[in-house]
């Protein structure tokens, strides 16, 4: 019992002098050892074998650290030493995010950190969330390493531990100088060295020097800096401190930079990269290869500038490819850990969503939902007041006519808005694809200029439109497409002329046997663009006049929507323009020919729809109001469902000729609505059904689009309504 109550004494003596004598650590740990061999105190030799590895984490040799972590944990597992387990752990994982292995560091470090968690042991808590921190900083996560230095000054002041709360203090401000938050980086690096000071920690005293020379590096003292530097490079040296060593050259080697002594700059960085060579701190050598790259790029010397970025690109690229083959490479000893494989998975989620790519496509599925949630709930009231107006406009005197009008084109471009930021949208997630048929592209083009052709008539402005007679007739075309580039150009155009001329041309520029290429040219007299504009135009938002004085409106999208749909066709977009003289746009498409496609059916009649049968299934009941009357004044008879389970319900009990479907209903939506009527045995198993609906992504729903007839978008056009019915 004394033998065990003195092996215990040793290793307390061992971790309280590593804070200022580390080979004294080593050398009490080992004797712990020897002391061990000859007794059954398995539980104290793996807590020494766990200890060791911390120490030689410290000093840099990780293969050391690395194989007493784990001899360490297979002694805690067959005691089933949750603790110790934990502790063994947690020097590992430092251990592997300091090389390049952050993956791995980062499922060890939350596997430790669960497990002291469990008995509130906040003393660790508080070193695995600094770890953590540390980790996503390298990662080029500042939200999470900020929360997880945060929570690690929380736990290191439950249990009053300076050192450790001071530990946290030296990181937070390396953060917050990144965030340009000097002033709140100084004082906490402040408040870290009196706290050193206070607990004569002269290792962690080193690292809040290296914090206070990186804060005065930042306000651009560059020779307290240089000062501080030095003191803090002088102190890891007695103590052995290799990362420490390495981090604060590196940081000189950017001062030295900064300051224009490209020879200092080569010298320190010279001997940081010399350290992280030799103990494998790949964290810092990636960064001493950047600044050697910077260097010799000042100095006009690219071929071994060239030959520097090579090497910081091959070490980034393999910190990243090495860390899947790590954790394969691991995976017996993961597997042995209980808690691991659970943790392994959660936190191989938590690294990826850590890269920028993954992280982006997030923000864009965040995104298109809401924007598909927001376009619902404007649709939804959009269409009463769109379907009520064209209802009135059949029946309205002059006078009201010029209201209904009004109210009309209000509401159109309100539609249109909604449409340009959900398009926009789509682009930029490339959900977007060319639909293309054939067109005859003369009569398409003569077609669309008419739809405007008012507009500029109203502003008194001469409008032309030229196409050249050698193009072909037909082309494969995606006309939507091809509406919203030349809409959104026109449109412009006639914004911003107020007198003059606004003109598109069409001209053949190149032919071969199945593709022409033609230019497309949108010219103008009006205001101009000024030339230190003329780039910004194309970004998304981009409006260079003032909201509130501009007399034009718009989402600031439209050029951008156009840029994208160019990109779309494989092809670019350009400007020409002057101030008071006006704009050109103009861009060229390579078009495949196409051959006029004979239609089968006789053209489209509108037949007489008086006596149909119809379900409505609708839980707005404006909208339910509006659509029975307008169907009734077709001559249909509606019967009106308010969810999806009164449409099942209505339609088991009667014979429709058609079933109108809203999708977001309670109770039961349209979706599981009409897949329930297709396959129950009853009279409207083969009964068109329609969806009607303000969401715009229901044509994406593979799993239910098969089940109905075609979808009508809310705001629903009469017309198109009219002949779904009709055919």
């Amino acid at each position: 019992m004394e033998l065990r109550k003195k092996i215990i004494s040793i290793l307390s003596q061992s971790y309280k002098t590593r804070i200022n004598n580390l080979n004294q650590s080593i050398e009490l740990t080992n004797n712990v050892l020897d002391l061990c061999k000859n007794s059954n105190y398995n539980d104290l030799k793996a807590k020494a074998l766990s200890q060791l590895s911390l120490y030689y984490m410290i000093i840099g040799e990780n293969d050391k650290s690395s194989d007493y972590s784990k001899d360490s944990i297979k002694i805690f597992e067959e005691l089933n030493n949750e603790k110790g387990i934990a502790d063994a752990k947690y020097s590992i994982a430092s251990v592997y995010y300091k090389t390049n292995n952050y993956h791995i560091g980062l499922v060890f470090l939350i596997d430790a950190l669960n497990i002291y968690k469990k008995f509130n042991d906040y003393h660790n808590i508080s070193k695995c969330e600094k770890s953590l921190g540390t980790v996503y900083e390298y990662s080029e996560d500042q939200e999470s390493a900020v929360q997880s230095y945060e929570n690690a000054i929380t736990a290191a002041k439950k249990i009053n531990d300076l050192n450790l709360e001071s530990n946290a203090y030296n990181n937070l401000s390396g953060v917050y100088i990144k965030q340009e938050k000097i002033n709140l980086a100084e004082e906490i690096i402040n408040k870290s060295i009196k706290m050193k000071q206070q607990t004569q920690d002269i290792r962690g005293l080193a690292f809040a020097i290296y914090g206070k020379a990186k804060v005065l590096f930042a306000q651009k003292k560059y020779i307290l800096a240089e000062q501080e530097f030095n003191e803090s490079i002088r102190i890891h040296q007695d103590m052995g401190e290799r990362l420490g060593l390495a981090m604060a050259y590196q940081k000189m080697g950017k001062l030295y930079l900064e300051s224009n002594q490209l020879d200092k700059a080569k010298e320190v960085a010279s001997k940081g990269l010399e350290i992280c060579r030799l103990y494998n701190i790949t964290i810092i050598k990636f960064k001493c290869y950047y600044l050697f790259y910077t260097i010799y790029r000042l100095e006009a010397n690219h071929i071994i500038a060239l030959e520097y970025l090579e090497k910081y690109l091959k070490e980034k690229e393999a910190v990243i490819n090495t860390q899947t083959l790590k954790v394969i490479d691991n995976y017996d000893m993961l597997v042995q850990m209980k808690t691991m494989q659970k943790e392994a998975e959660l936190h191989k989620e938590r690294a990826e969503m850590i890269e920028i790519n993954n992280r982006a496509e997030e923000k864009a599925r965040v995104r298109q939902e809401f924007l598909s949630t927001m376009s619902h709930e404007i649709r939804t009231p959009l269409n009463a007041i769109t379907t009520v107006v064209s209802m009135l406009s059949e029946n309205s005197n002059k006078e009201d006519f010029i209201l209904i009008d009004s109210l009309k084109f209000s509401s159109n471009h309100l539609m249109q808005i909604i449409n340009d930021i959900l398009d926009f949208n789509k682009l930029e997630l490339g959900k977007m694809k060319l639909e293309l048929y054939s067109t005859n592209i003369k009569h398409f083009t003569t077609n669309f200029w008419k739809t405007y052709e008012f507009q500029a008539i109203e502003k008194k402005l001469q409008f032309n439109l030229i196409i050249d007679s050698n193009i072909n007739d037909y082309y494969l075309l995606d006309e939507t497409k091809i509406t919203q580039i030349l809409g959104n150009l026109i449109g412009n155009s006639i914004k911003f002329t107020e007198r003059g001329e606004i003109k598109l041309e069409l001209k053949l520029i190149k032919k071969n046997k199945s593709n022409d290429t033609i230019l497309f040219k949108i010219s103008d007299t009006g205001e101009g663009i000024e030339k230190n504009n003329i780039k910004k135009i194309f970004d998304s938002f981009s409006q260079l006049k003032n909201i509130i004085t501009r007399k034009i409106g718009g989402t600031g999208l439209g050029l951008a929507i156009v840029k994208k749909l160019i990109h779309l066709h494989k092809s670019e977009i350009y400007i020409e323009s002057e101030i008071g003289s006006g704009t050109i746009f103009w861009f060229e498409l390579k078009l495949k020919k196409s051959e006029k496609i004979i239609q089968n059916s006789t053209i489209f009649k509108n037949k007489d729809l008086n006596g149909l049968h119809v379900l409505l299934a609708e839980d707005n009941a404006i909208n339910a109001l509006i659509a029975i009357k307008l169907l009734s004044k077709w001559g249909i008879t509606v019967d009106h469902a308010v969810n999806g389970l009164e449409a099942i319900d209505k339609s088991n009990s009667n014979k429709y000729d058609y079933i109108l479907m809203d999708i977001h209903m309670p109770e039961l939506d349209g979706y599981q609505a009409t897949k329930s009527i297709r396959m129950c045995l009853n009279g409207n198993s083969n009964t068109p059904i329609f969806g009607l609906t303000a969401d715009i992504s229901v044509k994406d729903n593979i799993e239910f689009k098969n089940y109905f007839s075609g979808f009508l978008l809310k705001p629903i056009e009469i017309d198109k309504l009219k002949m779904a019915l009709s055919n």
